[in-house]
């Protein structure tokens, strides 16, 4: 990732304005203990306190790295029960990386994201809806499977 993910003017923007990025090398103890990293590379998403949110394993391509990086932030928002700063994210997700792996995640969290902070199930039947059209056999769409009776 350092010579094709990282050096991408985005993806550079995007963590100046977004992270505080640390790079460690999977070996260094105890940060590799700590937050088991046992492949690099592996991005753990990690809100002021140093609990982890979100987790990728593996090469991102800079169009695959943002939105990942956008639903950890919005898991920590959500994790704190900001729903409109989650949303927000979640929405920036599906508006500039619809295609993206993210966007499934991004779906199915947004309609819990709209249930939780109004209590109307509507969301979550939506959510199901819009990942079954996109792909029945994604796992999201597997989760929301529930979600389709109400």
């Amino acid at each position: 990732m350092a010579a094709v993910t990282y050096p991408n003017p985005k993806v550079v923007t995007f963590i100046h304005e977004t992270m505080i990025p640390l790079q460690v090398r999977f070996d260094v103890q105890p940060i590799a203990s700590d937050y088991n990293v046992k492949w690099t590379p592996t991005i753990i998403t990690l809100d002021a306190d140093g609990k982890e949110h979100h987790r990728t394993v593996g090469f991102l391509a800079p169009e695959e790295l943002i939105p990942s990086l956008l639903l950890g932030v919005a898991k920590i928002y959500f994790d704190a029960d900001a729903f409109d700063n989650a949303l927000n994210n979640l929405n920036r997700i599906l508006a500039e990386y619809p295609d993206s792996n993210a966007s499934s995640e991004a779906i199915y969290l947004r309609g819990v994201c709209l249930y939780k902070s109004t209590h109307d199930a509507k969301p979550l039947k939506e959510a199901y809806e819009k990942l079954n059209a996109r792909d029945p056999k994604d796992a999201w769409t597997k989760r929301a499977y529930p979600y389709r009776l109400l």
